[in-house]
């Protein structure tokens, strides 16, 4: 998938008047991204246009007009941007209460190199975790970090076969799994030209 240059972006005068429209575009095409493993853990997968999005975004609240900032900006976003042979993802352990994801973030150091994917009845493939930073320590795991699921073709020729997908965690104090559902699939696959 094509990375985002300068020229594809809306100045801020050009965004000001489409936000509302590409927002309501962006958050209908989010609908089909977004993972749910367990009660805690979110995955939201990224695209071109979600990173768009959070570019536009940035340079909105920064009020970022020049072409070096913006550059700064794309460089920033750009590696989330998936590249044909993997998903990318942002994911989130949400807990509500303070304490208790104090406690619990505490608890699942490492959680995030336990995430998986599974096409079919093919083995597990586990993310690739925070390539740009380390987020967790020996004490505590970050509540986000960012994940790189890479895909060969046989698996992507079992997903265009029609075989299911998979994903889950494997943590000892955090096991659950999830299948998902058809449209899932297909717009998480879309950018990798897996013929559904």
């Amino acid at each position: 998938m094509d990375k985002l240059k300068r020229e594809d972006l809306f100045s801020l005068e050009q965004y000001a008047e489409r936000r509302a429209g590409f927002r309501d575009r962006v958050m209908a095409h989010k609908k089909h991204r977004r993972v749910n493993i367990g009660p805690h853990l979110s995955l939201y997968f990224e695209d071109r246009l979600t990173i768009q999005y959070q570019v536009q975004e940035m340079l909105r609240i920064e009020r970022i007009f020049e072409a070096n900032a913006i550059q700064e900006e794309l460089d920033t976003y750009n590696p989330l941007i998936p590249d044909g042979s993997n998903l990318k993802a942002t994911a989130m352990l949400e807990f509500e209460d303070v304490e208790l994801r104090r406690k619990r973030l505490g608890e699942l150091v490492g959680v995030e190199n336990h995430i998986w994917l599974q096409v079919g009845d093919g083995q597990k493939s586990f993310a690739i975790a925070n390539e740009d930073l380390e987020r967790s320590t020996d004490k505590k795991t970050s509540a986000v970090h960012f994940l790189r699921f890479e895909l060969d073709d046989n698996m992507k020729d079992a997903l265009g076969s029609g075989a299911g997908l998979k994903m889950g965690v494997d943590h000892d104090l955090y096991r659950h799994e999830t299948v998902l559902e058809d449209e899932v699939i297909e717009s998480l696959f879309h950018d990798l030209s897996v013929k559904m």
